[in-house]
């Protein structure tokens, strides 16, 4: 299958492990991967703030790059991003956009996929080869959960990894108040709602909290980092694209 890797511009400004990560997870499942370049913002960030017209041109940029009928499905780790793109992406385009371009969103909308949505849905594997013998919690995002409905398809990857000692997070599906903007408009709300998704991830004695953004892995990481935590955060890419190492190899 030839997919088209949307990096997202924190992943690819931050985070770019989580965006590598899916690429050589699914070269290695036998998929060609490749990497529009002129890709950039998908436009949440201005949608979600107001500025629904500011955001059109991120819009047509991103059913330009992705829309090539060789393309056969894109991918991104990261359900907020692609929440947008399958939702945002057709309200900007309705209001501001010309009809060839409302066209073209649709067509690239259907075909965007979370990582896990795509893995498990679209590709039809759940055991990825993976090894990652760590103890590790996971947090659903709440753009993958309540928007994509993402379900339990991340923790259904998660239990195929070898090696692996997956914890239940208590209160897992409650926000960890990121929510872009709001961190920084609501900093005390924010910070109460950290603080009690921190005291769950320590709760469970993991090593990594794992999610499938890398925006609420920024948040929770700073704030376990503050505390000097033992808890380490990972994207659920990363994890998927683990493997064990060749023996005589060293760490």
């Amino acid at each position: 299958m030839r997919i088209a890797l949307f990096a997202t511009c924190i992943g690819d400004t931050m985070f770019p492990d989580a965006a590598r990560a899916t690429a050589l997870l699914l070269t290695r499942l036998g998929h060609e991967v490749v990497f529009p370049p002129e890709q950039t913002c998908c436009g949440q960030m201005h949608v979600n703030t107001g500025y629904q017209p500011d955001a059109l041109p991120l819009v047509r940029n991103y059913a330009e790059n992705f829309g090539d009928p060789a393309i056969e499905a894109v991918v991104a780790p990261s359900g907020s991003c692609v929440g947008s793109v399958r939702h945002q992406h057709r309200i900007v385009a309705e209001r501001y956009g010309t009809p060839a371009l409302r066209s073209g969103v649709e067509t690239v909308r259907v075909k965007t996929y979370e990582l896990s949505e795509l893995l498990v849905d679209v590709l039809g594997v759940t055991d990825v080869g993976a090894h990652f013998p760590h103890r590790v919690t996971y947090h659903p995002t709440c753009h993958s959960l309540r928007m994509l409905r993402v379900g339990d398809k991340p923790l259904r990857l998660l239990r195929e990894v070898r090696d692996i000692d997956l914890v239940e997070l208590p209160e897992a599906d409650v926000c960890c108040g990121f929510g872009g903007t709001f961190a920084i408009k609501n900093a005390d709300t924010s910070t109460a709602m950290l603080a009690d998704k921190i005291r769950n991830v320590g709760a469970t004695g993991a090593e990594f909290c794992c999610a499938s953004d890398s925006s609420c892995l920024m948040h929770i990481g700073g704030g376990i980092s503050r505390l000097r935590m033992a808890t380490g955060t990972v994207h659920l890419a990363e994890i998927l694209a683990s493997v064990s190492k060749p023996a005589g190899v060293r760490a």
